[in-house]
């Protein structure tokens, strides 16, 4: 494990991670060293202004750099598409698996009776409006103490704001958790509500710390077709799919299945062990129902193919069929893809690009292989692909899979 997971450890790694560099990864390999399982087989350094700081208008006008052979990254370079050709390069009896969890409004700032600020990320909620949460700053925030939230249309706030109030939110420190470094808070909703159903008055959607200079709207980091409350963060491939795109999709015979991942705090966690084999992935919880289940079963035996869109569907799907056989599934993963797994659901993958030294770019590595993939990244590098959550895409069509050696 990593010890305690702070909002500070959250933005630090993005400047460690900014310090990479690409000559770290291009020493040739030694009987001594696998860069496959070595956490320095995953460096690669990006220009500043490649990281995307707002989303292309309209959605499907991203870029899509395709891979649809096992040599491309090798022999071969990517093509490159508009993401609304994708009708084009998937095939009629195709499934697109989507994740319609959505984002809620995690971040929120309070203070205690003392006037000190403070800021909470909200991770997942445990029992009814008792929620796991990060608190900045928290080190000396005790069991029994309280935070008080006030809506964020009201004015400044006075001396009763230290105090219930029926407009107002109290948190209390119920017990630490050391696998984050968090705190379980146990929230006194107005009227008592569910946490949910207010967070739209208290809280704010919580951008990635690396989108520092965001003009975006709230529902510009929602998928078109969120449906489930529960993430802090979104599922980014989605964010390419607008309403136009997924009905013309419809029409070539591209059928649409649906799992839900609720993003956890799983997806900023660094992965700081050099022996990555060894990494521990926090929990997320995963729902693959049985209506998806038979989607697949069906796609499968009339020669479809699966294309997950985002590594958040890998994990529900692969994570689901653990036990050899896709099942149904509603509770929670660990799952940790890595190079050297052996595959048993998806086909294809719609993916962003991800952090260096990720856990994500490790789970694309063992679909295409560690050194493809960086090749790949190399050429989206020069030829200006926009990187992470509001930039661009990449298809890894079946034929495309396979790590070559």
């Amino acid at each position: 494990m990593y010890g305690v997971l702070s909002l500070n450890l959250i933005n630090s790694m993005e400047q460690q991670r900014a310090n990479t560099s690409l000559n770290e990864v291009s020493a040739p390999e030694t009987q001594d060293v696998n860069l496959d399982c070595s956490l320095a087989g995953y460096d690669y350094s990006l220009p500043n202004e490649l990281i995307a700081q707002n989303p292309v208008f309209p959605r499907d006008s991203s870029r899509l750099l395709v891979v649809n052979s096992p040599t491309t990254g090798i022999k071969t370079a990517p093509l490159h598409h508009i993401f609304r050709d994708l009708p084009d390069l998937l095939r009629a009896n195709d499934l697109l698996v989507i994740n319609d969890t959505k984002v809620i409004p995690a971040r929120l700032y309070g203070h205690k009776s003392t006037g000190a600020e403070i800021e909470v990320l909200l991770l997942e909620e445990r029992q009814y409006n008792c929620w796991l949460a990060l608190v900045k700053p928290g080190k000396r925030f005790k069991l029994g103490a309280k935070i008080f939230f006030a809506p964020r249309r009201l004015e400044a706030r006075t001396e009763q704001d230290c105090h219930p109030h029926p407009n107002r939110l109290t948190a209390t420190v119920v017990e630490t958790d050391t696998a984050t470094g968090g705190r379980l808070l146990h929230f006194d909703v107005p009227e008592g509500k569910p946490l949910v159903e207010v967070l739209d008055q208290f809280g704010e959607i919580p951008l990635p710390p690396y989108i520092t200079a965001s003009t975006a709207a709230d529902e510009q980091y929602q998928t078109v077709y969120a449906q489930k409350p529960g993430a802090i963060a979104a599922p980014t491939a989605g964010l390419h799919f607008s309403p136009e795109l997924l009905s013309k999709l419809c029409d070539g015979g591209v059928n649409q299945g649906f799992i839900t991942l609720h993003v956890g705090v799983g997806t900023f966690r660094p992965v700081e062990i050099e022996d990555v084999t060894n990494h521990q992935m926090h929990e997320e919880w995963i729902s693959v129902p049985p209506a998806t289940v038979e989607q697949i079963r069906a796609t499968k035996a009339a020669g479809g193919r699966i294309i997950a869109v985002g590594t958040t569907v890998v994990r529900a799907l692969e994570g689901a069929a653990q036990s050899g056989d896709l099942q149904a599934f509603c509770g929670k993963t660990d799952l940790f893809i890595h190079p050297g797994y052996q595959w048993r659901v998806i086909d294809g993958l719609i993916t962003n690009f991800h952090l260096p030294r990720s856990s994500l770019l490790m789970l694309v590595s063992a679909l295409i292989g560690r050194e493809r993939l960086l090749n790949i990244y190399r050429e989206a590098i020069a030829s200006k692909y926009r990187f992470y959550s509001f930039g661009d895409a990449m298809l890894i069509l079946p034929e495309g899979r396979g790590v070559i050696s």
